[in-house]
C-alpha cells in the first residue's frame, strides 16, 4: 500500500498546473496534409519612406489642377477648331495650357510611378493603382502625341494656312487623352485614395 501511495504523490507532484486546476490541455499542433493548401497568412505592415509622403503628396496636389486644365483646354480647343478667323492671343492660352498638361502629367507620372514601385508589395487596392497608373500614362502619351501633330502655320505669300488633317487628327488625340485621363482621375478620386 505504501508503494501505490509513493506512486500517487509523485504523480501529483509531478502533474502539469493545468491539470490541477481543471483548464483543458492544450491540442497537439495541427499537422498539415500536403495536398492541402496553407492556411491564409496574415499580410504585413507595409511601411513607407518620407519620400513616398512627400511624392504622395505632391501627386495629390497637383492632381487638383487636372479636370479645370481638361475643362479650360477643351473651351478653348473648341472655339478654336470651329472658328476660322482666331486671336492669337485665344492660340496662346490655348498652347500654355496644353503646356500646362503636359508639364502636369510629367510630374504625376514621375511621382505616381515611383511611389507605385515602392507600394508593390502593398495587395490593398492594388489593381485599382495600377489600372489608374496605366490610364494615365496612357493619357500622357496621348497628350504628347497631341501637341506633336498641332496644327501648323505655314505662310504663303503672307496668307497663314492650318493643315485640316493635322487639325481634326491633333482634336482627336487631345479629346480620346482628355477621355482617358477622366477615367483615370476618377477612379482614385471616387476610390477613396
Amino acid at each position: 500500500m505504501k508503494t501505490i501511495g509513493t506512486a500517487i504523490a509523485f504523480i501529483l507532484l509531478l502533474r502539469p498546473a493545468w491539470a490541477q486546476n481543471n483548464i483543458p490541455a492544450p491540442s497537439p499542433p495541427a499537422t498539415v496534409d500536403p495536398g492541402q493548401s496553407d492556411p491564409q497568412a496574415h499580410p504585413s505592415a507595409v511601411t513607407y519612406s518620407d519620400g513616398y509622403r512627400l511624392r504622395a503628396k505632391i501627386h495629390k496636389i497637383a492632381s487638383f489642377a487636372t479636370l479645370p486644365l481638361f475643362a479650360t483646354e477643351f473651351g478653348l480647343g473648341q472655339s478654336l477648331y470651329k472658328n476660322n478667323v482666331n486671336s492669337d492671343s485665344k492660340r496662346g492660352l490655348h498652347a500654355a495650357i496644353g503646356t500646362g498638361i503636359v508639364g502636369l502629367f510629367g510630374v504625376n507620372a514621375v511621382t505616381g510611378v515611383w511611389n507605385m514601385v515602392e507600394d508593390r508589395k502593398n495587395p490593398d487596392g492594388h489593381t485599382r493603382r495600377l489600372l489608374h497608373g496605366i490610364l494615365m500614362l496612357t493619357a500622357s502619351a496621348g497628350f504628347v502625341a497631341s501637341a506633336a501633330t498641332g496644327p501648323h502655320e505655314h505662310r504663303n505669300r503672307g496668307i497663314t494656312l492650318a493643315s485640316p488633317s493635322n487639325k481634326a487628327l491633333h482634336r482627336d488625340l487631345a479629346l480620346g487623352s482628355i477621355g482617358v485621363g477622366t477615367i483615370g482621375y476618377s477612379m482614385m478620386l471616387f476610390g477613396h485614395r
